[in-house]
């Protein structure tokens, strides 16, 4: 009989060997006991209720079912939830906290690879990268190696949005280049952003001032198309819009008068909708670079996602704190 707590994943099933390799899933089978072939996506399922009468963890993934009363009333034994993705929104409910429920997430992981995607897009902006491509694919000719004016990383202005985790990561990536960095956030004070580093500004300041937007906010009521045309219109020409957080943060009506008239470029990883439908003009219109959803964890950073939860595991079994523990006062101002 193992004497490692009984530990079930709940998720879409195709996620677990992806975001728990078989080096990373050994890891976390040291400390839990876990069959990776029992992955619960209806805890209606009667092989599914009885493991889950069992389960002391529940490690989580995109897919996760919701955990209401009647789920959690079936897991007498549950004391922690590791979340082997970003937020747990979509499954968590005030229940685990009432009961004590430990709750994890490895949002900080995949925070990672947004903000390394924000970086790279952040530097060839400034230089024009994009629309410069785009240019010479169509006219299939070359200014020449003559200097272009205009463009160019020294001292340009960034403004970002939002001190999420992934907001934060990119004020870290770009201390090393000659940018000047400047935040807004309702929920950072002076002394906060002093620490960060960067000069704090109302939201309207800040795109005034930017040369460079990226957007790092949660999706709540309050911030939907929290960037509308009247903040459009306050950024000033030639000025560059990233979105990596979420679509409906933007009002892409509004975005699409300005990308056609030629007077802001756009780099959304994001849309609204989701994915965009084949008519939209965000496909064609000069100043226009969207890729699918991309930025956050892909591929092998898969497993970065996966070894979180496992390094959780160990704390909580050796008795330490959860180094990512959700807290659900923050949640509801979280993406």
């Amino acid at each position: 009989m193992s004497q490692r707590p009984q530990a079930l994943f709940a998720m879409t099933a195709e996620n677990v060997p992806q975001v728990f390799p078989p080096e990373v899933l050994a890891r976390l089978r040291e400390s839990v006991d876990i069959d990776p072939a029992l992955v619960a996506r209806d805890f209606a399922d009667p092989g599914v209720r009885e493991a889950l009468a069992r389960t002391e963890i529940l490690v989580t993934g995109w897919g996760c079912p919701r955990l209401d009363e009647a789920v959690l009333d079936a897991a007498p034994r549950l004391r922690a939830v590791l979340h082997s993705a970003g937020s747990v929104k979509s499954f968590a409910t005030p229940g685990l906290w009432r009961r004590g429920i430990a709750v994890s997430s490895a949002a900080a992981a995949n925070a990672l690879p947004v903000a390394e995607y924000t970086l790279a897009m952040i530097l060839l902006a400034g230089k024009n990268v994009l629309v410069a491509r785009d240019r010479m694919r169509a006219t299939r000719t070359s200014s020449g190696w003559g200097v272009v004016p205009g463009i160019g990383n020294h001292g340009r202005r960034v403004g970002v949005v939002g001190a999420s985790r992934i907001g934060r990561r990119v004020l870290e990536l770009l201390r090393p280049f000659d940018l000047r960095p400047a935040l807004t956030d309702p929920y950072v004070g002076e002394e906060e952003a002093a620490a960060l580093g960067v000069p704090l500004l109302p939201l309207d300041d800040l795109l005034r001032t930017s040369d460079i937007v990226t957007v790092h906010a949660p999706e709540t009521p309050e911030t939907h198309h929290m960037i509308g045309r009247r903040e459009l219109a306050l950024m000033p020409d030639g000025a560059v819009l990233i979105n990596t957080a979420r679509g409906a943060l933007v009002d892409h009506d509004a975005l699409v008068a300005e990308l056609r008239a030629g007077r802001l470029t756009a780099i959304l990883d994001v849309t609204d909708p989701e994915p965009l439908p084949a008519d939209s003009p965000l496909y064609d219109l000069p100043g226009a670079f969207v890729t699918p959803h991309l930025a956050g964890s892909q591929g092998n950073e898969l497993a970065r996602l996966g070894l979180t939860v496992a390094e959780e595991a160990e704390r909580l079994l050796a008795g330490g704190k959860l180094a990512y523990a959700v807290d659900l006062a923050a949640l509801e101002r979280a993406a």
